[in-house]
């Protein structure tokens, strides 16, 4: 990683075949394990289609809502000033936010006990669309820890 200049984002992601979203393709590739995207698309588009049964809502609106539940908004980096390391509370760049929130939902969704990953997920998203969940309490840590960090918030630079 450079030090001093801009690291270079990489080519953008193309849309999704079925629902045209780039969130939901970039989600697909997160969740893909050693190449397998048709196992990947199988697995995410099956959990939204029980996501869009039990709500009754778009899946694509209640996924995109659930990550937006899920993204956090600040977060805490550490900073080395003079010998010491102070944890710096800073905002969270929307497209990290919405990394963070991929991440969160696929390894609590594969960390959860259940029968098939489809059903481990859709349960994911529907505690993500309702605020709880393992990865809602992971956003709940990341807020509390920008929280009680906020006397340094002044080492931002």
């Amino acid at each position: 990683m450079p030090r001093r200049s801009k690291v270079l984002k990489r080519a953008k992601v193309l849309p999704d075949p079925i629902y045209g979203s780039v969130l939901l393709q970039s989600f697909i590739n997160k969740m893909m394990i050693q190449g397998r995207k048709s196992t990947s698309e199988r697995i995410i588009y099956g959990a939204l289609e029980i996501v869009a049964e039990k709500t009754k809502k778009p899946p694509l609106e209640a996924f995109e809502k659930a990550l937006n539940n899920v993204r956090p908004l600040m977060e805490v980096k550490p900073r080395r000033v003079g010998g010491a390391t102070y944890q710096v509370p800073i905002e969270v760049p929307e497209s990290r936010g919405q990394a963070l929130a991929i991440q969160w939902v696929r390894e609590s969704a594969r960390k959860r006990a259940g029968h098939s990953m489809i059903e481990k997920l859709s349960a994911e998203i529907m505690d993500a669309l309702n605020n709880t969940g393992t990865a809602m309490k992971k956003r709940e840590d990341t807020h509390k820890m920008a929280e009680s960090n906020k006397a340094f918030a002044h080492f931002r630079w």
